[in-house]
């Protein structure tokens, strides 16, 4: 019979690992401005202009290439919003599309609370954003649920009650 030989091969089993960038399963919801320019895809900046509503609220915006300044009905953003809360719920949509300081917003809100105002101003900055570059800030601000108008209203008093569900006190003598 013949000598059969084995040669063993060793296996590299060092294999490297990149930790640094983007994996592909990640939560974050839209690349950083850096990443971007990496992907070669670079936010366009046009003006634009759009509607965004909120319970009673109707804000009518419009966005223009800029250094970042509010005109909220003649004012500052930290004057006619005083609560940081408010100044951040709005200017969610510059950040998730990594465009912070790019454009100036001037904004007409008429109707609602405050609360609604900033609701309205969000949904109308979103959806000028949207409407400015299409491919490169939709899916981030769809993905973080920036252009979902939200429907809840306050719900109409009915005949016979209080409030709108809200039913007299019963008696029974």
């Amino acid at each position: 019979m013949s000598d059969i030989t084995t040669e063993t091969e060793e296996l590299d089993t060092e294999v490297p690992i990149d930790t640094e960038g983007p994996v592909a399963y990640t939560s974050e919801t839209n690349p950083a401005p850096e990443q971007r320019a990496e992907q070669g895809r670079v936010a366009v900046i046009n003006p634009a202009g759009a509607t965004g509503r909120r319970k009673e609220a109707v804000a009518r915006v419009r966005i223009v290439p800029g250094t970042g300044k509010w005109k909220i009905n003649g004012k500052d953003l930290d004057v006619y919003f005083p609560n940081k809360v408010h100044q951040q719920h709005v200017n969610e949509p510059f950040v998730v599309a990594g465009l912070e300081g790019s454009y100036d917003v001037i904004a007409r809100i008429n109707g609602g609370g405050i609360t609604g105002q900033a609701g309205a101003l969000q949904l109308g900055v979103a959806r000028c954003l949207n409407a400015a570059d299409l491919e490169a800030n939709r899916p981030g601000l769809k993905k973080a649920g920036l252009l979902t108008r939200d429907a809840r209203i306050k719900e109409r008093k009915k005949a016979g009650l209080k409030k709108a569900r809200k039913a007299p006190q019963y008696s029974k003598r």
